[in-house]
């Protein structure tokens, strides 16, 4: 019996088909099948009924799957002890952010190219999603670290989380509506048409829970996932957007002006957060640790 076959059989089983298995593993089908059929030679016992168009687990081949992939992990995290005393990474790091953060504000991609001039063994995969979508990654095991907004509330007690930025959240307006105002209250934006961030992000995520807390049910007349949209359909008069608070250069640019949110004032918060369990890849821990301080430099 060989390692290889045992991930021949565990891609197998994950796929639920021989074709997609070896394309997976960049192997000829014929092989593959050769290589399980063996397996199961050596082991006295046929592990995968094989049926027109999926593959599934025989009795046999059920108690056996929990063993093969306890097998491969353990082979996995040899190889990541002997990396730790070498100084040499390997393996993958799962990252997700919000839309909009890889840019001028937070240089992402300056970051994720350090690290892999130092690390070129690892690979980094990315993926932009709505805060609480990657919030459920983290839980789920699906991601390692995300850039996330926070919609208030406790995190998981299985996430860890730093804040990278606490800031005010203003209504955008207008530049020629409501002169020598600089205020309104959150029931009076209850009421007006916003143009707000979708479902699921950090700004939007604490908006509703102060209205919900206030007994209030706003309408969102627009959504958009950039800010800068937001922005745009409010200088042309189209609503009151809901953003992170922009410096006065921020506002001209863009053509709007601010008002500060009181009653309560609202505050969004972006914040790097991580699964409290890192032991099984160290290469999540050094990028996670170059991202800390990448983000504490910023602040």
């Amino acid at each position: 019996m060989e390692l290889r076959q045992l991930r021949y059989f565990v891609t197998v089983v994950e796929e639920a088909n021989f074709t997609r298995a070896a394309a997976r593993l960049h192997l000829a089908q014929p092989g593959l099948s050769a290589q399980i059929r063996q397996l199961e030679r050596e082991l006295g016992q046929p592990l995968l009924e094989r049926g027109a168009r999926s593959v599934t687990l025989t009795p046999v081949g059920a108690a056996v799957l929990p063993h093969a992939r306890a097998a491969l992990a353990a082979v996995e995290q040899v190889a990541h002890t002997v990396d730790e005393f070498t100084g040499l990474l390997r393996g993958q790091v799962r990252l997700g952010f919000v839309s909009g953060i890889a840019g001028e504000d937070f240089d992402l991609a300056a970051v994720l190219a350090a690290f892999h001039t130092d690390h070129p063994q690892v690979g980094i995969s990315l993926s932009e999603h709505t805060s609480e979508e990657m919030l459920d990654g983290l839980r789920r095991g699906d991601l390692d670290i995300a850039l996330v907004g926070l919609p208030g509330g406790d995190l998981d007690p299985g996430l860890e989380r730093d804040i990278v930025l606490d800031t005010a959240v203003v209504a955008a307006v207008a530049p020629d509506s409501e002169s020598g105002r600089t205020r309104i209250t959150l029931a009076e934006l209850a009421d007006r048409r916003l143009i707000c961030l979708p479902p699921g992000t950090g700004i939007r995520g604490v908006l509703e829970r102060a209205c919900a807390a206030a007994g209030l049910v706003p309408e969102i007349a627009f959504e958009a996932a950039n800010p800068g949209v937001l922005l745009q359909l409010a200088a042309h008069g189209l609503g009151t957007a809901v953003v992170p608070e922009l410096t006065a250069p921020e506002a001209a640019e863009f053509g709007v002006r601010t008002l500060e949110i009181t009653e309560p004032r609202l505050r969004g918060r972006l914040a790097l957060v991580w699964r409290r369990e890192l032991t099984g890849n160290p290469a999540t821990k050094v990028l996670l640790g170059q991202l800390r301080i990448a983000l504490t430099d910023r602040r």
